[in-house]
């Protein structure tokens, strides 16, 4: 029996908001191990967005799949696909359907602002439940009103869990407040070594990927085409890394690129490596148009010696845990939740604590980490914004210091660097990471149940302007 677990029609029913779980987002891939790390003890309505989904009006019935990857016998998971972030009207009619006992909010709360508008109405009946994925310094006063709207507020890092409770003062006091770092399912993600059942596989994999061609040492970027992923930076990063080395090894290496190779929201990258290299560049593979399933997300992975990820203003950066998950060491820009992966330490060895005074660690007042990471510090703070998102910090990493990071791990032994690996593979799965999905399920059980236990209907908050808050609070709205 699963711990936590409770019978089917004594279950708690919860509406959950974010990309349809069936997809390969990186909301929709820890949404769904939301739902199978909990799905023993809630069941779940899951209002599943894609910008244009072919199941758009379709009421899906999802529980036998869910049995099966829970190891239960009585899931019961409903998806409702939509395209886009759905209305109220749509809420209302669930509310009246399904009748959940709780709404939960788990992407970016810009894309359901219709829901803050209505919260009033919605908390009059059930208690609104947040994992909040991102937000970033200086402290992000125009999302109070998202805060105060909610009856639970979880964060993916330590940083948001700052950010929550400092934007909130002693609001936060009436709320659940909680850290729930991503979770990887670790039977799933792991690392393959010759004589292991899986080892031919991958072998068959490579061959697939480079030929007949071995290399000595590979990088592995995954993640979206967009700007902040600074995924042109990366490439010229590895192009500075082959420039430094000797003629003989420069054919010996390769980078593999998970990503879409052109994006409205990124680069055209055929066109970037073309300007770097020309059109025939050495040993860059692309794999984006391929859509990999979990199972072979792990053979590609397996295939790297390293991951990168030196993405600015990050909330967590999955590829990153991953990578680890799958014994690889990791260079990553101290930024977001890439910082809970490094662990940085404090001046007596404990994992960096971030207060209202210390919102980050991104200007490196600590520089000792795990060994298993190979920090970039952000070397350029701009203050960018937009209508939705006012002011946020643009901590963007120098492509010169992640080639001198590329260098450092490609410098280490065959040996050691596997050694690295398994140091970052028994961080993820220790209790106090609590980065599998099992601590996920287990983190997110704990907070909700706490919030059921405490919660009554109450009214709602006003929206307050930014210039109102600010003099009530009486504080410094930038923190560095």
């Amino acid at each position: 029996m699963k711990e936590n677990y409770i019978p089917q029609e004594e279950r708690k029913k919860i509406l959950l908001l974010s990309d349809d779980i069936r997809t390969t987002s990186g909301i929709a891939t820890m949404a769904r191990e939301i739902v199978l790390g909990t799905c023993h003890h809630y069941n779940w309505v899951n209002l599943g967005a894609t910008i244009q989904n072919p199941d758009e009006g379709k009421k899906l019935d999802l529980s036998g799949d869910s049995n099966n990857f829970a190891q239960i016998t009585d899931a019961n998971v409903i998806l409702y696909p939509s395209s886009g972030y759905g209305t109220i009207e749509k809420i209302r009619d669930l509310l009246q359907t399904e009748k959940p006992d709780a709404i939960m909010l788990f992407t970016d709360p810009r894309y359901w602002e219709w829901l803050w508008m209505h919260e009033r109405e919605i908390r009059s009946q059930v208690p609104i439940l947040y994992l909040n994925i991102w937000d970033s310094l200086p402290y992000p006063l125009y999302n109070r009103g998202y805060y105060e709207s909610c009856d639970l507020l979880m964060a993916i890092s330590k940083q948001t869990e700052n950010i929550n409770r400092s934007v909130l003062g002693e609001a936060a006091n009436d709320k659940v407040i909680g850290y729930v770092p991503h979770g990887i399912n670790e039977n799933v993600f792991f690392s393959i070594n010759e004589g292991d059942e899986k080892w031919k596989e991958l072998q068959e994999f490579k061959k697939s990927l480079f030929g007949d061609k071995e290399y000595e040492f590979i990088l592995m970027f995954n993640s979206r085409n967009i700007r902040r992923k600074s995924f042109p930076d990366t490439l010229l990063a590895w192009k500075l890394f082959v420039d430094g080395l000797p003629e003989d090894k420069k054919d010996k290496v390769a980078f593999i690129a998970h990503t879409q190779p052109v994006d409205e929201n990124g680069t055209d990258i055929p066109a970037v490596i073309e300007m770097i290299w020309g059109k025939t560049p050495p040993n860059v593979f692309i794999t984006g148009l391929n859509r990999f399933i979990p199972e072979q997300m792990n053979l590609l992975y397996n295939c790297a010696d390293a991951g990168i990820l030196i993405s600015s203003n990050e909330g967590w950066g999955l590829s990153l845990t991953e990578a680890m998950m799958c014994g690889k060491p990791i260079i990553a820009n101290v930024t977001g939740g890439m910082q809970d992966q490094m662990r940085f330490e404090d001046e007596n060895g404990d994992w960096v604590k971030f207060t209202e005074e210390f919102g980050s660690n991104h200007f490196g007042k600590y520089k000792t980490c795990g060994e298993w990471a190979f920090p970039v510090f952000p070397n350029n703070m701009s203050l960018i914004g937009s209508v939705p998102t006012p002011y946020i910090f643009d901590d963007r990493a120098d492509f010169r210091d992640a080639a001198t990071q590329i260098k450092a791990i490609y410098d280490l032994t065959p040996e050691e660097r596997k050694r690295l690996g398994r140091s970052a593979r028994k961080w993820t799965l220790s209790d106090e990471a609590m980065m599998t999905s099992t601590n996920m399920g287990k983190n997110v059980i704990k907070y909700i149940d706490q919030t059921f236990d405490t919660w009554i209907p109450r009214k709602s908050h006003d929206f307050i302007k930014i210039e109102e808050l600010s003099a009530k609070q009486n504080k410094t709205v930038i923190s560095l």
